[in-house]
């Protein structure tokens, strides 16, 4: 390759760099991505493919909720029940009326985002813990409807599902999954890098302030919190055709608070930060099974830990350990 060739590498390489970054996605996340894509390729153990997908099925919550916690300071302890609800609405669509299951999990992302349009209504004009507690009585309301709707819900028996696919395809699962992930990080990463996100940034950080610049809080909160909860129905019908049996635990707390944690643990307001976060602890607690009982124990204590030593989490952890290699870096060669 001759210098001029090399130049025009350089420039081009440069120049879809420049672009990604234009587009709020760091040349890193693209490179994640490839390895994501690869690795069914080289991984061909059934049981590993499977705990990659839950994996990424936590990894993909972890955005979402970290799309309303991260950036209008909002906790949504009613997460799991919208994520509940698109499982359910897609199952019943499919089991009722015959419909496929992409249909039905559009379905689901409907019906999540219209409740979760008409929770903000209510709720987001409110300040500081009673939003929270709201969205979490919310969540109550609707696993015990669930469970008492036995005749629709068959309740604590169980809801069978048509699986999106067959039991052993664990590969299909896993790129169906990552091609919602993708989609669903990159929608909300062109959002936050809108005129919308400055406004977002600008409700979390300081209310007043941004009222009195003239962001409308409640309208930018129901936005953020509407579709966010759209996408936790796309992910909820996903689970529902994974899993192919739903009881109302789906909905449960915990299922929330897992999700918060592994948020607040990879980094809040990075979107990918609990990604990370899900692929090192999900696996984790599945190896180590005795742990699997004392894991929100677990979290707790490593969520405090987090606070007081790492408040960006382990995203903030990765990028100290980064720059501090490019500064030594850089020592050495001036020292040459």
């Amino acid at each position: 390759m001759n210098k001029l060739e090399r130049i025009l590498t350089i420039g081009a390489k440069n120049s879809v760099l420049a672009k990604l970054r234009s587009w709020g996605i760091p040349p890193a996340n693209v490179a994640v991505l490839v390895v994501l894509i690869l690795a069914p390729l080289v991984i061909r153990d059934q049981y590993i493919l499977h705990l990659m997908v839950v994996s990424l099925l936590f990894g993909a919550q972890t955005i979402v909720f970290d799309f309303t916690t991260g950036f209008i300071n909002i906790v949504n302890f009613g997460f799991a029940a919208f994520v509940g609800l698109g499982g359910y609405t897609s199952a019943l669509l499919v089991t009722g009326l015959g419909l496929s299951p992409w249909l039905g999990m559009l379905g689901g992302v409907i019906t999540a985002g219209m409740l979760g349009f008409l929770t903000g209504v209510l709720t987001l004009r409110l300040r500081g813990i009673y939003a929270a507690v709201m969205t979490w009585f919310l969540g109550l309301a609707l696993m015990a409807l669930t469970a008492v709707e036995v005749d629709l819900t068959r309740g604590h028996w169980g809801l069978n599902v048509p699986l999106l696919a067959s039991a052993g395809s664990k590969p299909t699962y896993y790129y169906v999954l990552l091609a919602m992930m993708v989609v669903i990080y990159f929608v909300l990463r062109v959002v936050i890098h809108s005129n919308i996100g400055l406004a977002f940034r600008a409700i979390g950080q300081d209310i007043e302030a941004a009222q009195s610049s003239g962001v409308n809080p409640t309208k930018y909160r129901v936005l953020n919190f509407t579709l966010a909860c759209a996408f936790a129905g796309l992910l909820g019908g996903f689970y529902a055709h994974f899993v192919g049996v739903l009881t109302p635990d789906v909905m449960s707390t915990d299922k929330t608070v897992e999700v918060l944690a592994l948020s607040y643990i990879g980094g809040r307001g990075t979107l990918w930060g609990g990604v990370l976060a899900s692929f090192i602890f999900i696996p984790l607690f599945e190896y180590l099974k005795s742990l699997m009982e004392l894991r929100l124990v677990i979290y707790g204590l490593l969520l405090i830990a987090v606070m007081l030593a790492f408040p960006d989490g382990l995203v903030g952890l990765l990028r100290r350990t980064v720059a501090l290699i490019r500064k030594t870096r850089q020592e050495r060669k001036v020292s040459q």
